[in-house]
């Protein structure tokens, strides 16, 4: 779909079918390419004339966020999140002095928004093509926050573990963190680095014209990144915590078991000498002699036990 609005001479918004693009006087123009099908696609080279190389970058999807300079506007690549998963989405922007065009396979809540509260405006004059691609570019950042914010929900579960969830669980829900906000980290750095390259760029004019819109969106953008790598070192904390503790319970159960089993050692030794069959073994022959062993064995378990309750083996 393609859905095109023009400003007149007059600041007045006119909506315009594709026909009546050129033959209208207008100050900017903004083109949505929303799911647009081949031959939409084809609207790029004519009559628009894009560059080539740009028009390829629109059709292979998820190009990394890049910024192109040609001879009449510049050509950006952004990514959005989808709201039901941690997807990219690709949004792309042609920006000159009298026009803006956005381009995107799936639809985007942002570009709509912007929209619609461009056609409802009633400061026509104080917009432009660069002030359309500030606003949706500030929706696109703004709508990262979410994803961050429920991830720190999830560790603060994790940690809490109010559930009383086991510990494979919790390690599966700690690693499931980790995937995701590896996967915000490699949308929201390049986003970063696009944004620095376009407030030190001196071939935009009117990005510097309005830097301070524009730094507004890098600062956002250097928080989230900042969010992302302290909440990646928590989830290496809570790891190393998990870890940790199941190495000392692992540590605690040999420890109990080793008591246990060097207690039944000596007792193990001397039952298995008057176990054997031999037939000249004068202990057997003592009318008391099984309870003579058996307090023999009873004490020297009962000494072993308390000697090392002791030393504090049980605490």
């Amino acid at each position: 779909m393609i859905r095109i609005i023009g400003i007149t001479e007059h600041f007045t918004i006119k909506v315009l079918e594709s026909s009546e693009l050129l033959k209208e006087k207008l100050l900017w123009y903004w083109i949505d390419f929303s799911e647009p099908t081949r031959e939409e696609t084809s609207f790029l080279h004519q009559p628009l004339r894009f560059h080539h190389l740009a028009i390829e970058d629109c059709i292979n999807k998820l190009q990394r966020p890049k910024l192109d300079y040609y001879d009449q506007y510049a050509f950006y690549v952004t990514h959005r999140l989808s709201e039901e998963s941690v997807e990219k989405e690709e949004i792309n922007f042609f920006v000159g002095n009298h026009y803006v065009v956005t381009f995107h396979h799936l639809p985007s809540p942002e570009i709509d928004q912007v929209w619609e509260r461009f056609i409802n405006t009633k400061e026509i004059n104080e917009w432009n093509p660069y002030l359309v691609f500030y606003y949706i570019l500030d929706k696109i950042v703004d709508n990262y926050f979410p994803f961050l914010y429920q991830v720190e929900d999830t560790l603060n579960d994790i940690e809490d573990n109010s559930n009383h969830f086991s510990m494979e669980k919790l390690l599966d829900q700690l690693f499931d963190t980790r995937h995701t906000l590896l996967r915000l980290r490699h949308t929201i750095i390049p986003m970063r680095d696009l944004l620095y390259r376009m407030l030190n760029s001196h071939r935009l004019d009117d990005i510097q014209g309005k830097k301070e819109y524009f730094s507004d969106i890098y600062d956002h953008l250097l928080k989230l990144s900042e969010m992302i790598d302290a909440n990646r070192e928590i989830t290496t904390d809570i790891r190393d915590s998990y870890i940790s503790y199941n190495s000392h319970q692992t540590n605690r159960v040999m420890k109990v078991l080793t008591v246990i089993t060097t207690i039944f050692m000596p007792l193990t030794f001397i039952a298995g000498i008057y176990g054997m069959n031999f037939e000249r073994m004068p202990e057997l022959q003592w009318e008391y002699g099984y309870f003579i062993i058996l307090g023999l064995m009873m004490f020297i378990g009962l000494s072993m036990f308390i000697w090392f309750k002791q030393k504090g083996w049980f605490e």
